[in-house]
């Protein structure tokens, strides 16, 4: 990302950004590439806010065909069969994602996000997947830390009006303001795979009831060889006994996962489209700056419920349980 200043046009057209957080910075944006696979709502709102703020490229992965439940809260979408017939969910997305920055360069990459090769990955500054099960998380993970240079890792997931974010920006150096001087810090991420194989009696306390049964949920998907969010309020018996035997084997209370934050879950397949803006637009702002190198990265978690309005962060790392 290094090398070749902005143009004249892409200054006059971020101006405002570059007042906020420099040149330098805006720089790097413009020159980075972020892969993004399922595309899902809150991704919709996420690709939305990095090409407005003007990133390099950004190449859309996802070949699924366009569903009533998927045009719920994806507004990159007209409500035209006529439009979207024979095209797939990343193709129209790349249309109209387009429009709103010319300067972006949208593309479209075919295929199992799980078959992408290594090299192929190491094009990217930052991937963001979504809708994928959680042996391919792991492995896209794994091959973002194989390659040479520091590629930004990111989960999400929006089920009901709950989000989830994990990321992974493995060694992180980057300088914040304090007491008026410019200072250098580093964080040591864990990769996805080690942050949720810590035991659950290692986590703090009052850990989030939605990280808890957002791995229940998980894992019984992985289980029962079910697509991400493919599963019903029928589910909840089969998900309540893997609590139980997930709870027993952690040494942890069934009550920290209740029942009603698991119907939750597993009953609602509509996202909610503020709920979308919320967990998209923390997403986005979090891969600036992860990019930028400017302001304090989310380490390593983050959850969002509109039962409370709040957003949690929580540091569920394999350095922080070993310590």
């Amino acid at each position: 990302m290094d090398g070749e200043e902005l143009t004249e046009h892409e200054t006059a057209l971020y101006d405002r950004q570059i007042r906020v957080w420099g040149a330098d910075a805006q720089r790097r944006l413009s020159k980075s590439h972020i892969l993004v696979s399922g595309l899902k709502g809150t991704v919709i709102e996420f690709c939305k806010n990095i090409v407005l703020a003007g990133v390099g490229s950004v190449t859309l992965n996802d070949d699924r065909v366009v569903t009533e439940e998927l045009l719920a809260a994806n507004f990159l979408i007209p409500h035209d069969e006529n439009v979207y017939a024979g095209k797939s969910l990343a193709e129209l997305c790349c249309h109209s994602l387009k429009d709103f920055n010319p300067m972006v360069r949208v593309s479209v990459q075919k295929g199992d996000l799980s078959s992408f090769s290594v090299d192929f990955i190491e094009k990217f500054d930052a991937v963001v997947v979504s809708c994928c099960s959680l042996s391919t998380k792991k492995l896209v993970n794994e091959k973002c830390r194989k390659v040479s240079k520091r590629i930004a890792f990111y989960t999400v997931d929006c089920r009901d009006s709950c989000g989830e974010i994990f990321v992974d920006l493995q060694n992180y150096v980057y300088s914040k303001k304090e007491d008026a001087e410019m200072i250098e810090c580093r964080l040591e991420y864990s990769s996805f795979e080690e942050a949720i194989a810590i035991p659950w009696r290692s986590l703090p306390r009052r850990v989030s009831k939605l990280y808890l049964a957002m791995r229940v949920i998980e894992r019984f998907e992985e289980l029962e060889s079910r697509n991400p969010g493919d599963t019903s309020i029928a589910d909840l018996p089969n998900v309540q006994k893997l609590r139980k035997e997930l709870c027993e084997a952690h040494s942890l209370s069934e009550s920290m996962i209740p029942d009603a934050l698991l119907e939750r879950l597993l009953a609602s397949t509509t996202e909610f489209p503020p709920v979308c803006a919320i967990i998209g637009g923390v997403l986005g702002q979090e891969v600036i700056k992860a990019i930028s190198g400017k302001g304090d990265p989310l380490k390593n978690f983050f959850f969002f419920d509109s039962m409370d309005g709040k957003g949690i962060i929580e540091d569920i790392s394999k350095v922080k349980a070993e310590g």
